[in-house]
C-alpha cells in the first residue's frame, strides 16, 4: 500500500485540508498506517500533480487561506483500482522478539522492563480503542458507509488485546532476577477475555 492510496481513502469521506488529513492519521487511519505530515504533504502534491485530487483555495479572514483537497473522478478510480488489487499480509519485523529468540545470550531485566513498557503502550492502545468504539458504534453496528471502519476498530481491538496479553503472559514466564508484583491482565482476568 502507498501512502497515496491511504490518503485517497481519507478523501472518500469528506474534503479536507492537509492539515485535517494529517490530523486524520494521527486519530484513525494512523493506527493502520503511520504518515508523518511532511509525507502527507509531500505525497498531496503527488496526486495533485497526478490528477487524482485537486485543491480549492478557501480564503479566511485574520488567517492564511488554506487547500481543501477532494477526489477528482481519475482519484476515484485510482482507487476502485486499488482496491480491486489482492493485500499483502503484514509482516513483522520487531526486535523484541529478535532479543526473544537470543533469549539465553541477553540480559533478562532490561528485556522485562522493555516488555513491561510493550503492555502498557498495548493496554492504553486497547483502552483507545475501545473507547472510540463505544462512542462511534455504541449500538455495535454501523450504517453501510462505515461498516468497514467498525471492522478496522474490532480488528484494532483484538489485535492490542492479544499484543497485551502476550506481553502478560511473557512477563509471567520469563526468569526475574527479583520478585515482581504480580501483572494484573487486561480487563482483570488472566486471558480468554471476551471483545
Amino acid at each position: 500500500m502507498a501512502l497515496g492510496d491511504a490518503i485517497l481513502a481519507c478523501l472518500t469521506e469528506h474534503p479536507m485540508t492537509g492539515y485535517e488529513l494529517a490530523k486524520t492519521f494521527d486519530n484513525s487511519l494512523g493506527f493502520f498506517w503511520k504518515a508523518n505530515h511532511q509525507q502527507i504533504y509531500r505525497e498531496l502534491t503527488k496526486l495533485r500533480d497526478r490528477g487524482h485530487i485537486q485543491g480549492r483555495e478557501v480564503v479566511q479572514s485574520g488567517k492564511p487561506n488554506k487547500l481543501v483537497y477532494t477526489l477528482t473522478p481519475e482519484g476515484r478510480a485510482a482507487l476502485r483500482h486499488w482496491g480491486a488489487r489482492p493485500s499483502s499480509p503484514a509482516s513483522i519485523k520487531d526486535d523484541l522478539l529478535v532479543r526473544l529468540y537470543a533469549l539465553d545470550s541477553v540480559d533478562i531485566e532490561p528485556l522485562r522492563t522493555d516488555l513491561m513498557a510493550r503492555l502498557e503502550y498495548h493496554r492504553d492502545r486497547f483502552a483507545r480503542y475501545e473507547r472510540i468504539l463505544n462512542k462511534r458504534f455504541p449500538d455495535g453496528t454501523a450504517p453501510p458507509g462505515d461498516v468497514g471502519k467498525l471492522l478496522g476498530l474490532r480488528m484494532g481491538v483484538r489485535y492490542e488485546r492479544a499484543v497485551a496479553e502476550w506481553c502478560e503472559e511473557a512477563l509471567d514466564t520469563l526468569p526475574a532476577a527479583s520478585a515482581k508484583p504480580g501483572i494484573t491482565p487486561i480487563g482483570g482476568s488472566r486471558r480468554g477475555i471476551k471483545g
